[in-house]
């Protein structure tokens, strides 16, 4: 049995240990390629990998629980131990991680008035109720189980959001009631607000910082605080910023590598450190975050390459061969562990409109008002809204009131506008029928829950169309949802029309060898997902700043392989093309 203990080093089985650690979201990489990024993570001198573990993709509804696939967290902490890589395990109930609702689950937002990262009852009771099902999994993999679990987080930036004692000391004791017996941290910003307000002065729960440059002075401010508090551990630096995130019609975020390695010597200098991320990987579905504005939201893209020290298809990037010179002070250069692969052009076999297809792909539900997706229990992609009504003069004007995120509205199957959430509720005029009814559809889109900061909260977190619809100046009534659902594209038929407007383009092409990872070339496509062999690839849209879709070779295989592109402006091509390097777009041009 190993052993760790908190003094003013790190003692693991009793002798003084620097953490040297890279984030690795088991999430964000397919299974098959986990060793090959905790190996790289080995050769680059680290003795630690940290990762986060997200409750919505594990609760994806209420009461059921996966851990199947790309979500074995136990396959991927098993993998850590044999690679003999001590783990930090952060499985607190909020991640951040620029992941949708900074990973928790929507099905909260059901709760009428329920209070998030609180210790609101009924917060609490769903937090439990998930916590009896995770910790006792991966508490077996602690270190004194003869695991390789060395350090737990208790709650992720706890301090630049709330300030609430009694829930620290709630979500604590329901860590150790449930099994965590490792030493337990906090990680904060480095200043002194976040640390007294997101910390938990207990002897069994330590400080971390988070940042990525100034090592110096962000670790005084820490210590200091920790002196304050007659605190006793490591200085440690939880989230060391080796790149960022990146959001739709942003430029590309880059970090300059020898800048960095100037960095990461302070800090090595000083004290324990977290690299994040060493492999950002893919907001694989739905799973994108969102930035708050005040004035309207800006949801990030499914890229997490995060300019992080291997690319979000695991190549060595210049940060890789600095930090491993750095590290272990060898300087020849390590080939990529694996190669992507160009297949070339493949054309549009098929092409079908939505809405000619659009009750054999979706769930439908009717209802007097319209629901939100949470009412739904469809928390993601999009739902159609479907009304019918009859017009008396030949133009009529409509008020979308209070939706998220952006709407696209059809009347007799014709486009009449699109509105982001700044223009959502703005009046439209459009031509209607005088003779019939009139066929109303709204295609509403959940591009990105909030991960970060005041707004996630459930009053401003619901998806959908959350008050109603004016025609005229009256609300509306009695409403058909089509949840759309996108396992069910075999059931589509292709034979049915065409006819504009969102709309599923397929492409068939047969791969001869084992498939190797490529990228589909979609900037001749508008705004949609695509779906490679049922597997959700992720968003794509023209404003960039990327311009492809990462698709790893376990999603292909050998023999026929089939790509759906759902496309929902009417901007698409005759042909893709599969290269063997992503695609960026000069959002300037």
């Amino acid at each position: 049995m190993g052993s760790i203990e908190i003094k003013k080093d790190f003692y693991i089985n009793g002798k003084v240990v620097k953490i040297i650690s890279g984030a690795v979201h088991y999430f964000r990489i397919v299974p098959e390629y986990w060793e090959d990024t905790l190996l790289d993570l080995i050769d680059m001198g680290c003795n630690t990998v940290e990762t986060y573990v997200p409750w919505n993709l594990h609760e994806p509804k209420q009461g059921e629980y996966d851990f199947d696939g790309i979500k074995d967290i136990e396959r991927f902490l098993s993998l850590a131990h044999q690679l003999g890589l001590y783990v930090i395990l952060r499985a607190s109930p909020y991640i951040c991680a620029e992941w949708e609702m900074g990973g928790l689950p929507a099905w909260l937002l059901k709760y009428s008035g329920i209070r998030l990262r609180s210790d609101d009852e009924q917060y609490m009771k769903c937090l439990e109720q998930y916590f009896s099902i995770l910790l006792p999994k991966v508490s077996q993999y602690q270190i004194h189980k003869n695991g390789s679990i060395i350090l737990a987080q208790l709650e992720n930036e706890y301090g630049s959001y709330g300030e609430d004692k009694e829930y620290l000391k709630k979500v604590f004791k329901l860590m150790r009631d449930y099994g965590i017996q490792v030493p337990v941290f906090t990680a904060d910003g480095t200043w002194n607000e976040a640390l007294e307000a997101g910390s938990l002065i207990n002897e069994d729960v330590f400080p971390t910082g988070n940042f990525g440059s100034h090592a110096k002075e962000n670790m005084e401010i820490l210590e200091k605080f920790m002196q304050r508090h007659d605190i006793e551990a490591p200085l440690m630096c939880m989230e060391f910023w080796d790149g960022w995130f990146n959001r739709w019609n942003q430029e590309i975020i880059r970090r300059n590598p020898q800048e960095f390695i100037e960095s990461v010597k302070e800090m090595l200098e000083i004290g324990s450190v977290n690299f994040y991320m060493f492999h950002g990987g893919t907001n694989f579905g739905w799973m994108n975050g969102c930035s708050a504005r005040k004035e309207k939201d800006l949801p990030q893209i499914t890229s997490y390459d995060y300019d992080a020290i291997l690319t979000e298809y695991g190549a060595k990037t210049e940060k890789y061969h600095l930090m491993r010179e750095l590290i272990t002070g060898e300087q020849h250069r390590l080939e990529n562990r694996r190669k992507t692969c160009s297949y070339g052009s493949v054309k549009c076999k098929n092409r079908v409109s939505l809405f000619s297809v659009i009750e054999q792909i979706s769930t439908i539900i009717e209802n007097s008002w319209p629901l939100t997706m949470e009412e739904l229990d469809h928390y993601y992609g999009y739902v159609v809204y479907q009304h019918d009504f009859q017009s008396y003069t030949k133009q009529s004007r409509l008020r979308v009131i209070d939706a998220r995120d952006r709407i696209q509205i059809y009347v007799n199957n014709k486009f009449i506008g699109v509105q982001y959430q700044e223009e959502i509720g703005d009046e439209i005029l459009f031509e209607t029928s005088l003779d019939n009814q009139n066929d109303l559809k709204i295609l509403v889109e959940n591009m990105g829950r909030v991960n970060y900061g005041a707004k996630l909260q459930a009053d401003t977190q619901k998806k959908g169309i959350r008050t109603g619809v004016l025609i005229d100046i009256h609300f509306t009534k009695k409403w058909k949802h089509y949840c759309l659902n996108f396992n069910k594209t075999d059931a589509i038929d292709w034979s049915k029309e065409y006819i504009g407007g969102p709309a599923f383009h397929q492409f068939v092409f047969t791969i001869d060898e084992i498939p190797n990872e490529t990228f589909i070339d979609v900037t001749n496509f508008g705004k949609g997902i695509v779906l490679v062999n049922g597997h959700h690839c992720g968003r794509f849209y023209q404003v960039g700043p990327t311009g492809s879709l990462y698709i790893p070779g376990p999603f292909l295989k050998r023999g026929e392989n089939v790509i759906v592109i759902f496309e929902t402006e009417g901007v698409f091509a005759d042909e893709i093309i599969l290269n063997d390097k992503p695609i960026y777009i000069d959002i300037h041009k």
